[in-house]
This record gives structure tokens, sequence and C-alpha cells, in this order.
């Protein structure tokens, strides 16, 4: 399906949701954030494009895991190599997927092993509240891997959301095996909230190269929420994730991958907060700790990789008069890894940050922000930021500027170092440069209503030392200790210039029409074009998409409910002669979804169609995505 043609059936869809806009609604669209300034503020006052997705909507599209409904919203590339959440990697902007921060209820999620697991959110669906997307720098307050956006999923107990005492479950069966169930339930009295969830998907999987592509993914988790006194609050998480699945092609091209991996999470989240009489005292203490195991074939010995993620940070946010704010603190990390692969290694990290917010009449906004960090690995590196907001009546006018880095993973610097031959691969380079760059963008918003919102921004990123991996002769290898003459290699290393500029328009329509009646509209276009002065192409930069349309809809009338989510984009071709792989120019999935109410709409049955039109396509090379798969269950909440 060409581009054209996209573009039209989004437009025509945007046109059919005009014609019931003019009713009287009685829902409104998320307008309050905290991912720009770690304080509460309305997202015309950041400065920044934010996307705010109520955590409800995850029930209502067909999709089967936090990275699928990623995938559908506006100016998200979410890279696929497995499907249901098998493991995703999340692109803003371009660059890589390392450049994505993934942070629950304000804690820094991303694994220092990898960010191919940044995905792997140990909580529930249904104790989502909502989940922020920021797109663009914002290392000046998050620190590294902040480069293309931020994804903050905040929860309903941390958040202190009030709800009513619920119990849910639902189960799904279908083709090739398909078998998924989740509960949930969330039970509060007096000053005490608990709540808890599993959620398991499972499947043998479509046929592959030779295996199956099966996964096995289980995620549970318990919260708890305790008013110690009226301005004292406790909250704490205790969660696990167990993930097994084929990983063929996942990390090669080779033919004799016949992969599986197995990661296994544990996390633990401690939050106290108190309200001060002009602000919010914040204290947090998580740590994380990942297993993984990769089978490169079925009798091979599996490189064991176990990390260790420990984070503190403690903040406090007031304001100096109804016209000026700001927000002050500092963070404590410490990284760890033991393997078999990659060797023993471990580092420290501190960071002290401030931001300071402004109004300046009724109309005009700053944000400006400064953050210290300091790592054993990169040593010190001050980053600084700038918001700004001109918000008259129902248009926006922002821009944005600020520095941002990421520093390698222990995958990057380590990767095949500690065995005895390494005959081909990725070999990890212990002497990377943190990354650096200057971002800028300028965007302007439009909301029709509370209901109705209308943007595009443009945006541009200077990168210096961009991390990525490159194919590199045996020769030009800075360490041959384990490697041998004849071997293929890719080298991480650090591109010496990345450019990369861009346009994205976003749409959000969130209406009830009348009292039986409601929809909800997302779409977005992406432009993207980087630009590389390394003579040899680098693997992720060059894999983003030029061209990315999301869509996705959902329309309840009584009793019956219908949503799809639709996919356009268009990127460079690639092919393996190896495997008899390659990556078409440019693809469209839809998934689809059609569901019935009943026991006055404490039961829902459904029926749904992932890749509806039995596109055949891969995100990445080697990882076929599966073709159409049919399904159907029901779900009770209570």
């Amino acid at each position: 399906m060409s581009l054209a043609k996209i573009i039209v059936s989004v437009v025509v869809l945007f046109t059919f949701s005009q014609q019931s806009w003019t009713q009287e609604s009685e829902i409104e669209m998320e307008n309050v954030v905290v991912t720009a300034t770690l304080a509460s503020q309305q997202q015309k006052e950041s400065g920044r494009n934010i996307l705010s997705i109520k955590g409800e909507t995850f029930s209502s599209l067909p999709v089967h895991s936090i990275d699928e409904l990623l995938r559908y919203l506006p100016g998200i590339e979410v890279q696929q190599r497995g499907p249901q959440g098998s493991q995703s990697d999340i692109i803003i902007r371009g660059g890589t997927f390392q450049q994505v921060l993934v942070i629950i209820d304000g804690v820094k999620l991303n694994d220092p092993l990898t960010g191919h697991f940044s995905m792997y959110v140990p909580v529930h669906p249904s104790e989502i509240e909502r989940v922020e997307i920021l797109k663009g720098a914002a290392s000046a307050i998050w620190g590294s891997e902040a480069v293309g956006g931020v994804v903050n999923i905040i929860t309903k107990t941390f958040s202190k959301t009030k709800s009513v005492n619920q119990i849910k479950a639902k189960v799904v069966a279908g083709e090739y095996g398909l078998f998924n169930g989740d509960t949930y339930f969330k039970w509060s009295k007096n000053r005490s909230v608990f709540s808890g969830g599993i959620l398991s998907n499972n499947s043998k999987g479509q046929p592959l190269r030779g295996t199956n592509g099966f996964f096995h993914l289980t995620t549970a988790n318990l919260s708890f929420s305790q008013q110690l006194s009226k301005d004292w609050i406790l909250n704490f998480r205790t969660a696990a994730d167990f993930r097994k699945f084929n990983a063929q092609n996942f990390y090669t091209t080779f033919a004799s991958d016949t992969a599986s991996e197995k990661v296994d999470t544990w996390w633990n989240h401690i939050n106290l907060n108190k309200k001060t009489k002009n602000g919010l005292l914040n204290f947090d203490a998580a740590y994380k700790a990942l297993r993984d195991q990769y089978w490169f074939r079925p009798l091979a010995i599996p490189n064991d990789n176990k990390t260790n993620f420990f984070t503190t940070q403690l903040y406090y946010t007031s304001q100096f008069n109804k016209q000026h704010g700001y927000t002050a603190g500092m963070q404590v990390q410490r990284k760890a890894i033991k393997s078999n692969d990659r060797g023993n290694h471990s580092l420290w990290h501190g960071a002290a940050y401030s931001i300071i917010r402004h109004k300046f009449g009724n109309n005009i906004f700053v944000n400006e922000s400064i953050r210290l960090d300091w790592d054993e690995s990169y040593g010190v590196v001050l980053l600084p930021q700038i918001n700004f907001a001109w918000a008259p009546s129902k248009f926006t006018l922002r821009a944005s500027a600020g520095k941002s880095f990421r520093d390698a993973d222990f995958t990057e610097r380590f990767n095949n170092y500690n065995k005895a031959l390494v005959t081909s691969g990725r070999i990890g380079n212990p002497d990377l440069e943190a990354e650096q760059s200057w971002n800028a963008e300028i965007g302007a918003d439009y909301n029709l209503s509370a209901r109705f919102r209308i943007g595009g921004t443009l945006f541009y990123r200077d990168h210096t030392d961009l991390i990525d991996w490159a194919n590199t002769a045996y020769t030009d290898m800075p360490r041959k200790d384990n490697l041998i003459p004849t071997g293929t290699y890719a080298l991480a290393k650090n591109v010496e210039e990345v450019s990369t500029a861009g346009a994205e328009l976003d749409v959000i329509y969130n209406e009830r029409i009348n009292e039986n009646a409601r929809m909800l509209v997302t779409a977005g276009f992406t432009w993207l074009k980087s630009k590389n002065d390394d003579p040899v192409p680098s693997f992720y930069i060059s894999s983003h998409a030029r061209y990315i349309v999301n869509l996705s809809t959902a329309y309840t009338s009584r009793k019956f409910s219908y949503s799809i989510n639709g996919l356009y984009k268009r990127r460079d071709e690639q092919t393996s002669a190896a495997i008899n792989a390659s990556i078409s120019p440019s693809y469209f999935v839809c998934n689809a979804k059609a569901a019935y109410s009943f026991l006055k709409n404490t039961g829902k049955v459904f029926i749904q169609a992932d890749n509806l039109f039995n596109k055949k396509y891969s995100d990445l090379l080697g990882s076929v995505m599966p073709g159409r798969w049919l399904s159907g269950g029901f779900e009770i909440a209570l």
C-alpha cells in the first residue's frame, strides 16, 4: 500500500470523527503531565511534545503487550523481534533503541546489560494509570538514555488514583497453541491500597526456518500504598518477569542461528513522599536483578549474564511564589554484571540537578534545567536544557533546546570479550566514549477542545561520538586476543558525527458522542532523515524508518465495541542471502478487534485478528514477524 493511500485513509477517518465532535462530551483528554519537570503541570506549560495515554486504552485496542500499544501511538517506532512482548526496541525521533529512557513512577528501568530489555515492564497493564511519552531530549532531567525521548509509566497505586475496588480476569486462546491469561485486583480501605496482577502470554509459535517462534512470557507484581499521616505516604512494589522465547536471528544473520533466550527479572521499588506547605519531598530506592541466558544453538553453552542495578534519588519540588517554582534533586546509582561472556564489572554513578519553572503573565511559560552527571566510565558531563511555551487560548507555540548524552551499556563495552575463541559476531569495546548531542525543536499545538488536539513539530539533533555497531575488518580490530583473521566481525564504536532532522504531526481525539457511544482516535505522521559522516554504515542508526504513519481507533456503541490499529513504515531496503531474508522498503500492517459486553458491562467476549492482511515483514533483518493470527476470548471485571 502506498504512502499516499495511507495518508488518505487517515484523513477519511479523521473526517468521520469530526462529524461527531460537535456533540457534548463528558470525557476529557489527560492534560496534566510530570515527565518534563518532575512537577505536575499542564501539557501546554511544559514547552514539550508530550503524549499522555490512559491505561484503560490497553484493554480497548487489539494489543497483547505494552510495547504493542506504543507501536501504534503517534511518532513512536517499535522495532519488534518477536510477537506479544517477546522483545522490542523503542525508537523515538530516529537514532538507536538505547536512546529512549523507560521509567516507572519516576525511576529508571533500563537495564545496564542492553537496551533490548527496556520494554520488559514489570507491571500489569491494569495497574497503569497513564503512560506519558516525551518526544525529544530530556537528559538534563533524567540523565543517560533520555536522548530521543522518555516513556514514563505512572501506576495507579503509586499515584494514589481514586478508584473503586476491582477484580478483573481475562482468557485468550487462538491459533498456533496461543493461550493467554491475566488477572488483576485492587483493594483499598481507609488509608491503605493493595493491588496485584499476573499476565501470561504463551504459544508454540508460527513456523520459522527450522524452528517455531514460541514464547512463554509471564509478569507478576504486588503493590502497596499506605498513608502514614496527613502528609506522609509510603509506596512499595515488588515484581517478577519471566520470559523464554525463540530468538532466531534476533542478533545475527547466520544460517546456523537457531537461538532461544530466557530472561528473568526481579524488581523492587520503595517510595516515600511528604507534602509540605508549598511543595513535595520525594524519596525513591529501587533494585533490579536480571539474568539473561542466550543459546545460539540448543546444545551450545549459553551466554549467561547476571546484572544488578540499584538506584536511589531524593528531590524536592516547590513554589517560590505563584509565578515561579523549582525542583532540586540528586541521584546515586550502581550497576554491575557477572557474565561468562562479558566478564565481571561494576560502575558507580551520581548526579545533581535543578529545574526552574517560570510563568510570565497568563500565557508565557519557561522551564530551565541543568544537570551535573558523574560516572566512573565517562567522568563529568554538564547538561543544560531550556523549554519555552506561549499558550494564548487554544493555541500553543513551543520551543526547546538542550544537550543530551548516553553511556555505553555492558554489551557494547564487553560483548564476546570473555570467550576463549570468537570466530564471528559482535565485539565490545571498553574504550567507548559517552555519546553527546545538541537538540533543538519548535512546534505548535491547537486544542479544538479538551478532547481534541492536533500538533506539529520540527526537530534537529546533532550527535558526536554516537555509539553503534559497524562491520570491521580483523586488521582494524583494536583487540585480537580471541579473534581469528578469517572471522566476520562488527565492532562497537563511536561514530564520528550523525545529524538527524525530522517533522512529526500528531492528532488525538477522545470523545463521548452520546450516552451510549464514544470514540478514541490517535494518528501520527513522522518524517526522518539522518546523515552519517562515517564511511562505514552502522547498524541501528541506518535501520530506523524514514516515514512512519501510526493509527489507533476505538469505537464503542452500547454493547458493541470495535478497534483498529494501523502502521505504515518506509525505510532502507536490506537483504541477507545467507538466510534468504530481506527488509522491504515499506510495509503496512493492521490489527482489528470486535467485542460484545454483557452482564451489565461486567463481562465481555471478543475476537481479534493480528496482522489482518497477512503481511510478510521484518522490523530487523532476519527476525521474521508472524503472519495473520486469529484469537478470541472473554474477560470479567467486578
